[in-house]
């Protein structure tokens, strides 16, 4: 095996540690789970696309997000619940680093539409009056295309730098793919790659992290000096709402990270932080956004009863 190459191994995932008689509900939740995942944000997409009410830049950010979310869904769940349904944990190479490759395009890509979200929020709170002069749609076309192509060449660039080493190992230490477990199979010296993934790491969520707390901050204060009290509950509702999404996502991904370089974290905190960020965030999202966000909740409200009106 030390020899071969590595688009010809088959690696073995970390074991679902299931018993028969958990395989089959675990089969049925996850299923389901991920059907709801797609139909929520399906449902968001949609309703964006369709209703012109929400043709405004804080929706047309937003609507990237169910399409990241979806990625990183994909990613993960078909393929744990066909190795639920055979019992089998293992996975090509080639496999094994689309996985990764559209799971770190997932994280990386949901830090920087939420990054974006957080600074149409800013402007739209503390420079309302240049809202629409800011936030034209040149600009707004900008911001979308600089998010992709961002996470694309700084996902593309990892996953190349981890693909030219000869793979030594077969056993991939968590529950799915992802570059500091790809990295673990490489025989050879693996320096440049974790220059590269510190760099990437401070970057991605340094980045965005301090952007949030910047806008926060002067939203906070605009919000304090707000004499308008129906106003500054409404900017607060919906910063709160935002702000717990990217929380979630920024110290989950952070300690995930983070904790495959120190032996002493417990694998398992690490397996089940690791999931979560594929499950939690594309199963909340939706909901936080769709009941929070006053329009968009009616606007599914109202596309929903059309569908049900044009059935019958």
């Amino acid at each position: 095996m030390h020899e071969n190459s590595s688009s010809w191994n088959i690696l073995a995932l970390e074991s679902l540690g299931l018993s028969t008689t958990h395989m089959y509900p675990a089969f049925i939740f996850g299923t389901l789970a991920y059907l709801f995942i797609v139909f929520c944000n399906m449902l968001v997409l949609t309703t964006i696309a369709l209703s012109k009410k929400l043709h405004k830049p804080m929706f047309i950010l937003l609507f990237s997000l169910p399409i990241s979310d979806m990625i990183g869904a994909t990613a993960f769940f078909p393929h744990v619940l066909l190795s639920i349904a055979t019992q089998n944990r293992l996975i090509s190479y080639p496999a094994c680093v689309t996985q990764a490759f559209l799971v770190h395009f997932y994280g990386t890509g949901n830090l920087l539409i939420l990054s974006a979200m957080a600074y149409d929020r800013y402007i739209a709170i503390c420079c309302p009056l240049r809202y629409n002069t800011i936030m034209n749609p040149h600009t707004l076309t900008r911001i979308i295309v600089l998010i992709w192509v961002v996470t694309f060449s700084i996902i593309f660039t990892l996953i190349i730098l981890n693909a030219r080493f000869r793979v030594c190992r077969t056993n991939i230490v968590d529950l799915f793919c992802n570059n500091p477990s790809l990295m673990k199979l490489a025989c050879e010296d693996t320096s440049v790659n974790n220059y590269y993934g510190i760099a990437a790491t401070i970057v991605v969520q340094g980045g965005p992290l301090l952007l949030l707390m910047y806008t926060y901050a002067q939203i906070l204060r605009t919000c304090v000096m707000n004499n308008q009290p129906d106003a500054r509950r409404k900017a607060m509702q919906t910063c709160g709402t935002h702000l717990v999404v990217f929380l979630i996502l920024e110290i989950t991904t952070a300690f995930t990270l983070i904790s495959h370089r120190f032996e002493s974290v417990s694998p398992f905190l690490r397996r089940a932080c690791g999931v979560s960020i594929l499950i939690f965030p594309p199963f909340l999202d939706p909901i936080i956004y769709g009941l929070k966000v006053t329009e968009l909740k009616r606007s599914m409200l109202m596309f929903k009863k059309r569908k049900v009106g044009s059935a019958k």
